[in-house]
């Protein structure tokens, strides 16, 4: 019975073309909405995953990674006090705006931190040194945001406020879909850029508004009229707004009794394994923004579109081979016999259209990784489970062509 489910698909060529066309595309829709939801998801954790850190302390209305009240810096102080504590440094979050070095302006946002210490030492560099941030006003910066920054090599240099700003390493693999720009520098050198200020004046001209934007002088940047070159940022003080302090415990120390501690020595913070603090970060993107309703909604759609379009195609076919059924029946074939018939051809169309499927959504997934920086994550679990949707909505649909065979009448072969 095998050979005539392969001979009802394969006799006609370009109806079994279309066929596989609408279910690689039903199947392309699913997993690449998948893939893209799963990768959003990734990256919206993935500069945690990639800190080093054990524990997260924050203000206690921190909702998220970039949306994290201000702490102050004496705070660290105290955190290292707590026995257990190996290392202990700030992390500060600014948002800022950019000026490329065509003069166009647009927002970001500078993660400093401590190029000495503990965290965020395993990155992958593509380009240049990590230590170079150490200098004032150096910058490393994702690949996937050099388009955005409009910057192309290294020593490429832009400006935020009236501040340098000169891109020093090229990271990969370190940007969130939803942050937009995102440069990583040192403490003193992002506190200096948070400082350096913007200022906007409007005349009214002819009965329009002109406004001019223009960048403030910094008050953090001493002025050096004798050498064309930046000042040292300023030094943090006890007051320098932080947003985080992160945590890396002693060798052999218990986390959950570390948090407990930290906890009873600062009782207005909360305190987050770094587990914790990825989960929180992707179950805020998920749950509370409309973005997980609306590519969850992008794979039910390419689910219908493969059920219709497999359902018309086997509806058509049984439809053709009517009296090829009839005469199966005739012959004594049970229902059971025809719908091992159909439903082995269902499979086959399942399986032929998923694996070109697969390989288009891979090649996909590996261009807008290196392109554009956009994570489409497909895991094994992922393309198995594309695998059983498939299956089940091309076998699935075999059920309305079997409604149509299940009232066949053997007669009908005798009929003119």
């Amino acid at each position: 019975m095998a050979s005539i489910a392969r001979k009802n698909l394969f006799e006609d060529i370009p109806r079994f073309l279309v066929a596989q066309a609408g279910i690689m595309f039903a199947v392309s829709l699913v997993t690449i909405q998948t893939g893209i939801l799963n990768g959003f998801v990734h990256s919206t954790g993935q500069l945690i995953d990639q800190s080093g850190a054990d524990l997260w302390v924050s203000s206690k209305k921190m909702q998220q990674l970039e949306i994290s009240p201000p702490i102050p810096l004496q705070w660290v102080t105290q955190v290292r006090a707590v026995p257990g504590v190996q290392y202990a440094d700030p992390l500060i979050i600014r948002p800022i705006l950019w000026q490329s070095p065509k003069g166009n302006v647009t927002s970001a946002r500078a993660y400093g931190f401590n190029p000495k210490g503990a965290f965020f030492t395993d990155w992958r560099m593509v380009q240049g040194e990590m230590a170079k941030i150490q200098k004032p006003y150096q910058f490393v910066a994702d690949k996937a945001n050099l388009n955005i920054l409009e910057l192309r090599n290294l020593g490429d240099r832009g400006s935020i406020g009236a501040l340098p700003a000169t891109l020093v390493g090229i990271t990969q693999n370190t940007n969130s879909i939803v942050s937009g720009a995102t440069i990583f520098t040192s403490l003193e050198t992002a506190n200096a850029y948070a400082n350096s200020g913007v200022a906007v004046s409007c005349r009214i001209r002819d009965g329009l508004a002109e406004c001019v934007t223009s960048f403030e002088k910094s008050t953090t940047e001493p002025a050096n009229k004798e050498q064309n070159v930046p000042q040292p940022a300023t030094q943090l003080s006890i007051n320098t707004p932080i947003n985080f302090v992160l945590v890396k415990a002693n060798p052999g120390q218990d986390i959950q009794s570390l948090r407990r501690s930290i906890q009873t020595a600062l009782p207005d913070v909360t305190v987050l394994t770094n587990e914790e603090m990825a989960q929180l970060t992707r179950g805020f993107w998920l749950r509370r923004t409309g973005v997980g309703f609306v590519l969850g909604l992008g794979a039910v759609v390419g689910f219908v579109v493969g059920v219709v379009v497999v359902s018309q195609i086997l509806y058509a076919s049984v439809s053709d081979h009517i009296r090829e059924f009839g005469t199966l029946k005739a012959m004594g074939a049970s229902d059971w016999v025809i719908y091992r018939v159909i439903t082995e051809q269902a499979l086959w169309m399942a399986i032929l259209g998923y694996l070109p499927s697969m390989a288009l959504c891979f090649s996909l997934g590996s261009w807008t990784m290196a392109a554009k920086g956009i994570l489409i994550l497909i895991t094994p679990a992922i393309a198995g489970a594309v695998l059983g949707v498939t299956v089940v909505m091309c076998v699935g649909s075999a059920l309305f062509a079997i409604q149509k065979v299940t009232h066949v009448d053997p007669a009908i072969v005798f009929k003119a």
